[in-house]
């Protein structure tokens, strides 16, 4: 029929959405942090290329780098799964199979989880949840949590079986347009278990806060 065609024809378009947030502050320790995140997709209303790209500096030292490239494939409304690989080059050189899902929970939470199979064969899971306040047209509060857990020790990495850790945050951020927007944000994180242990060994402490100030760019 042709509203089956219309809809090959508008599926076989290529679109794309990426948001790149990058910042810059302290953190409890006195030590200077920055951060980046970019997050976003090229393709179809069904099928997409996914790519992501996190990390942080801390002390002019990346202490976290990672790059993802996915298919993410339209499975119900608001709802997309997701295969592909992920490339961490800080803390270790490690590659991963990526599986998991991304969408729009009840009360609009955007919610992430994946499970990754490192080359070594161990197991893990992240799970992220966030959500957008409008506290006027232009200016929004993002709560938002992310925990990492392990199915076994991985001592190359220091993290231990179970709850890893887990990051709550607070950014504020103004809309000058719809494309840019700067921020503040707040950050604060624990770890948990043998993760814990292994940095109370290293002379670290198992909790951490940073304030930040950075910028939201969308294209």
């Amino acid at each position: 029929s042709s509203s089956v065609i219309a809809s090959d024809e508008h599926d076989n378009q290529l679109f794309h959405a990426f948001t790149l947030e990058m910042d810059a502050g302290e953190n409890r320790g006195n030590q200077s942090v920055a951060n980046w995140d970019l997050d976003g997709w090229v393709g179809g209303d069904s099928h997409k290329l996914w790519l992501k790209s996190e990390g942080e500096i801390v002390d002019y030292d990346t202490e976290h780098s990672e790059i993802w490239a996915m298919h993410s494939y339209n499975l119900a409304t608001f709802w997309d799964v997701q295969t592909g690989v992920r490339y961490d080059s800080q803390p270790e050189s490690t590659g991963y199979v990526v599986a998991g899902l991304t969408g729009l929970a009840p009360h609009y939470f955007e919610t992430e989880v994946h499970w990754f199979v490192s080359e070594e064969g161990d197991v893990s899971l992240r799970l992220r949840e966030e959500n957008d306040f409008l506290l006027t047209q232009k200016l929004i509060l993002q709560p938002y949590l992310e925990m990492n857990a392990y199915a076994q020790d991985v001592k190359e990495l220091e993290v231990g079986s179970g709850l890893s850790d887990v990051s709550l945050g607070l950014q504020l951020r103004y809309d000058i347009t719809r494309k840019i927007a700067p921020y503040v944000e707040v950050s604060y994180g624990r770890l948990f278990g043998d993760t814990a242990d292994y940095a109370r060994s290293n002379g670290e402490d198992r909790n951490d806060s940073s304030i930040t100030a950075g910028i939201r760019l969308m294209f």
